[in-house]
């Protein structure tokens, strides 16, 4: 017959309820013992800390709580941005099935290797999608939502940058002829300054005609409406001027009609650029007025100015097409 003594009587009624018997209560015992150095007190304070630790590190949300709050930190970014943050990761949780519920803390490396590669096909948009989805993280991370940010080790897909073919002189008056002739010739203007002031397509979009200055010969980009953030007065060249002179509106009208993506889209298609064999090349017009800007000008310092870039890297290594460019007196008459 076993005798017990009191001090282990009562160790099994302390155990009573628990689902843990003694020899397993020992190891956890022991363990703690251990690391508390077998002082009691300090062991019982190991404890209390593992247990605010374990408590810390088992707090997260799920994805899709995670981009609600990610979006919301990011709420002075530029429209366009926050459209293409909330469209990257939209399509996340639409192609990867489960995505939304998933808890933060739970997703490892290779699986957003796998999300990436699944919701998206080529490598500027997976380069694109790898940006947005690390930037999730990083507002779970400030959160205690998850430890790590796992998209930091995903490899940066490389992104081969496509020769952007500038338009002939031909084309160059068919897009043109084409703006005069559609809806009224409400889309010429911004047409003309992208082509002659390499203004960009959303730069555009953002422009009143109050920033139109035809006595002084510029057109002002406003920090808040440029890619770069940067402020630039870009120069009015003469055919630009001419174009310009045609109209008559209102300050605070804007340069582009209502639904200007849709039309822009039209107005190239019935010009005769198509997705088949004709196909049109994002930011054509401004590689081609960078091109026509250098080799008229002669200049990296004042087409940087101009175009607004910070330096000149990108319009010596790839931006301009010096093979493309015929008669840059017939361009800029």
């Amino acid at each position: 017959m076993n005798t017990y003594t009191s001090e282990e009587v009562a160790a099994l009624e302390i155990l009573r309820g628990t689902g843990v018997n003694i020899v397993e209560a020992a190891l956890v015992a022991r363990a703690a013992l251990e690391a508390g150095r077998y002082k009691v007190k300090r062991t019982l304070k190991c404890v209390a800390l593992g247990a605010e630790e374990l408590k810390r590190q088992e707090k997260t949300v799920s994805f899709e709580k995670a981009v609600e709050e990610a979006l919301a930190a990011r709420k002075d970014l530029r429209a366009r941005t926050k459209c293409d943050y909330r469209y990257v990761l939209k399509r996340f949780m639409r192609r990867c099935e489960g995505l939304a519920q998933r808890s933060m803390r739970s997703i490892r490396t290779e699986e957003c290797a796998a999300y990436i590669e699944q919701a998206f096909t080529t490598p500027s948009q997976r380069a694109k999608a790898r940006r947005v989805l690390s930037a999730v993280f990083g507002t779970a991370v400030k959160r205690g939502w998850c430890s790590e940010n796992p998209v930091q080790k995903v490899d940066v897909p490389v992104v081969k940058e496509q020769r952007i073919r500038i338009l002939t002189p031909e084309e160059i008056e068919q897009l043109l002829s084409t703006a005069r002739s559609y809806e009224g010739g409400s889309c010429l203007a911004a047409v003309g300054m992208m082509l002659y002031a390499g203004i960009r397509p959303h730069e555009v979009a953002r422009l009143t005609w109050e920033q139109v200055d035809l006595k002084g010969g510029t057109i002002s980009i406003l920090p808040q409406h440029s890619k770069t953030g940067g402020a630039r007065l870009v120069t009015i060249h003469k055919p630009l001027a001419r174009l310009l002179a045609q109209f008559r509106k209102a300050k605070e009208a804007r340069i582009c009609p209502t639904r200007w993506v849709k039309h822009w889209h039209d107005l190239r298609h019935r010009a005769g650029w198509n997705n088949g064999t004709h196909r049109w090349q994002q930011d054509a017009l401004r590689h081609t007025f960078a091109s026509y800007h250098l080799r008229h000008f002669r200049s990296y310092n004042e087409l940087q100015y101009e175009i607004g870039h910070r330096d000149t890297y990108l319009l010596r290594t790839r931006y301009v097409d010096m093979s493309g460019v015929r008669s840059t007196k017939r361009f800029w008459l």
